[in-house]
């Protein structure tokens, strides 16, 4: 039952997200001009530096943890699921706030 229902909110999900595309595209407003293409390049930056400096803190914490505490605190699958969620929210938020800053 549970995965029965997880397959048809993914179901869902992807065709709410091809309505949207294609709502966009009969819009007719380009979809790359000089300012997205600024502003995705500078989220991008900051949130590429934003991820290699969270692993690095997640790194140093299980180095420090694992020496003078003797314990391995977290598995494997939080410390991946934080390294792809940190940097894509965090691409994500800047995105939003450079897109509406404007003066970029």
């Amino acid at each position: 039952m549970n995965v029965f229902l997880w397959s048809i909110i993914m179901v869902l999900i992807a065709a709410l997200a091809v309505i949207f595309f294609i709502r966009l595209w009969k819009t007719g407003y380009p979809q790359k001009d000089e300012r997205t293409e600024r502003i995705t390049g500078k989220a991008a930056f900051y949130s590429m530096h934003i991820g290699l400096y969270s692993m690095l803190a997640i790194l140093l914490t299980l180095v420090v943890d694992e020496e003078f505490f003797g314990s391995s605190g977290l598995d494997v699958l939080p410390v991946l699921y934080a390294s792809i969620l940190i940097p894509s929210v965090s691409f994500i938020v800047l995105r939003c706030y450079f897109n509406r800053k404007g003066d970029i």
